[in-house]
């Protein structure tokens, strides 16, 4: 692991984590030895960080000068405090995990009464399971690689089978991803088909990232989608029978 992406790491540990955190979970979060630790909380202070404590005791992160102060009424506390607790409903941990972490960098900024506000809130979400999680359980790896080809704007192969069960192979260009307390979906524009459709990410059963780059088209792809589906909707009302854009043949 690179140098500065360590010390970004151990400051979001020392930021989420209850003080005073040990020397030995700060090393093992971020994959170190404790010389290496030590080491690490040195710069660390050298950059500026208040830092308290030492090696046997914990540490706790009293000022972080990587972020500027910030102030939030309580009532934005709790807003943004729930929203990151409804992340768990998304079936997808690698989100989960970075909503975690820039909320602790958020919390971090607030002056005191205010972080033992978001400590205390009376707003919380504590949502046992995901609705349906056999349909909202993507394969491991799924979301982490449909989200990185959508930024990269590279194609995706994919393997799906359909809600007839008829399985396909194709290639698509990802657009993005929609979550709904039911379904994970990708919306992609389908080389086969040349025309968009909505997949459910439960139902790839295998995909790999293509050869074909559409580099800078997506954004252009999402705008043409929005326009074509203002238009059948528009068609829709005046009575015109049209096929639902998205469905997945």
């Amino acid at each position: 692991m690179a140098r500065t992406d360590r010390l970004m790491r151990l400051m979001d540990v020392l930021r989420r984590a209850p003080a005073p955190v040990t020397a030995a979970k700060l090393a093992a979060e971020t994959d170190v030895s404790l010389r290496q630790l030590y080491r690490d909380i040195a710069t660390l202070r050298a950059g500026g960080a208040l830092i308290d404590g030492e090696a046997g005791v914990g540490y706790r992160l009293t000022e972080d000068s990587a972020l500027p102060p910030q102030s939030f009424s309580r009532l934005e506390i709790e807003a943004l405090l729930l929203a990151v607790g409804e992340l768990r409903q998304m079936g997808d941990p690698a989100l989960e995990e970075a909503g975690r972490n820039a909320l602790a960098r958020i919390v971090a900024t607030l002056p005191e009464r205010q972080s033992q506000q978001a400590l205390h809130a009376v707003l919380r979400s504590f949502r046992s399971a995901p609705v349906r999680p056999d349909e909202r359980t993507p394969p491991a790896g799924h979301l982490s690689l449909i989200r990185q080809c959508c930024w990269d704007e590279a194609s995706l192969n994919i393997s799906y089978t359909d809600l007839q069960g008829a399985s396909t192979s194709r290639e698509v260009l990802p657009l993005g991803i929609s979550y709904s307390d039911n379904n994970l979906m990708l919306l992609a524009f389908c080389q086969m088909r040349q025309d968009y459709r909505t997949f459910h990410i439960s139902r790839i059963t295998a995909l790999s990232r293509g050869n074909a780059s559409f580099r800078p088209q997506r954004v252009p792809l999402l705008r043409a989608y929005v326009e074509e589906r203002r238009a059948r909707r528009g068609q829709a009302a005046s009575g015109v029978n049209i096929a639902v854009v998205g469905s997945p043949e």
